[in-house]
């Protein structure tokens, strides 16, 4: 018999645990709760460290890297992304690094940048679709409309400048193209009933996206100008801190959202479902870290707009797996 395939939901689950400690970690480091405060483009650095540490254990231990591609070199036959997935993982790292720099330009609003980069992807998820020749259930459109519904209530009532300079239109435009090449490969060579193609896609995808990212980082290092000079220190100061096991603690549970997430991606259903059940798990991730961190009397209560935004996520993950249970329901006994 033929094993069953994971479920989404599983893999949603997981990415919500593992965002939610993720972003709450984060955000104390940063904010001088759990000692100095370390600004988030300082963190990158060892985080990231961290991840590819933990993207070999992850490989290793489930004995997925076997799925990859391979090469022999000598006696060794080793695992290596094709020039497809190579493409997908460099893409990987283009999100990982924009989505964070997103956050370090000046006089620029972070909810605004959240809504473009978040909403951008849920915008272009039908239109991948069409491209890729899938069709969207009624489903998948009702909850892309209310996860985009969630974003935009945080953006009321507001008093923000939503004005972009130059370089957050570059950061948004390539996150969001990066996006765009990610999920047409994901939609033309992984989203598929066997498992191991779709298992053979994600290996090679993560062997480069991790080691790509902690490149780039250097390389914006070496740079060293402005918000990029936090990155520097990330690099030769913070290791030798006693801050140090944070950022590490924050990079293996920031891997786990990259693996998370990226399964969940891969679902062999159109993007304009996945996509907004990845939306739908850090957002809810999100409120969780904001709740958890006034619990513990570090944090701001929950805004209201991100109380009714979180209904409008709750309300578009019933209508997603909606169709499923009343399937399930509606299937002989026995």
């Amino acid at each position: 018999m033929a094993k069953q395939p994971v479920s989404i939901w599983w893999w949603a689950f997981g990415y919500f645990a593992a965002y939610l400690p993720y972003s709450a970690l984060t955000k104390a480091l940063s904010g001088g709760h759990l000692g100095p405060p370390v600004s988030g483009n300082a963190i990158l650095p060892l985080s990231t460290f961290a991840s590819l540490l933990s993207m070999v254990v992850f490989m290793y231990a489930t004995g997925w890297w076997r799925s990859a591609t391979r090469f022999q070199l000598g006696s060794w036959s080793l695992p290596r992304p094709t020039k497809w997935t190579t493409l997908s993982g460099l893409c990987g790292a283009t999100i990982l690094t924009t989505t964070t720099l997103a956050y370090t330009i000046s006089g620029v609003s972070i909810v605004f940048m959240m809504l473009l980069l978040r909403g951008g992807m849920l915008a272009m998820a039908p239109f991948i679709d069409r491209l890729s020749g899938r069709s969207v259930q009624l489903a998948s459109w009702l909850a892309t409309g209310l996860t985009m519904g969630s974003l935009v209530v945080t953006l009321v009532g507001r008093d923000e400048d939503f004005s972009l300079p130059f370089v957050a239109v570059v950061d948004v435009a390539a996150y969001l193209v990066a996006y765009f090449v990610r999920l047409r490969f994901m939609s033309k060579l992984a989203k598929s009933d066997d498992q191991e193609v779709t298992r053979r896609y994600f290996v090679e995808e993560q062997l480069v996206s991790t080691p790509a990212a902690l490149f780039a980082l250097a390389v914006l290092a070496m740079v060293g100008v402005g918000p990029l000079e936090d990155i520097r220190r990330g690099f030769i100061e913070l290791p030798f801190s006693a801050s140090a096991p944070w950022p590490l603690l924050i990079g293996v549970l920031s891997q786990g959202t990259g693996i998370f997430g990226a399964l969940v991606l891969l679902d062999k259903r159109e993007n304009t479902f996945s996509v907004p059940v990845n939306r739908a798990s850090s957002l809810l991730a999100g409120v969780g870290a904001t709740l958890l961190l006034w619990g513990l009397g570090v944090g701001k209560p929950l805004d209201w707009r991100e109380a009714v935004g979180a209904g409008l996520v709750v309300a578009a993950i019933g209508v997603l797996s909606a169709p499923a249970l009343l399937k399930r329901r509606a299937a002989p006994k026995g």
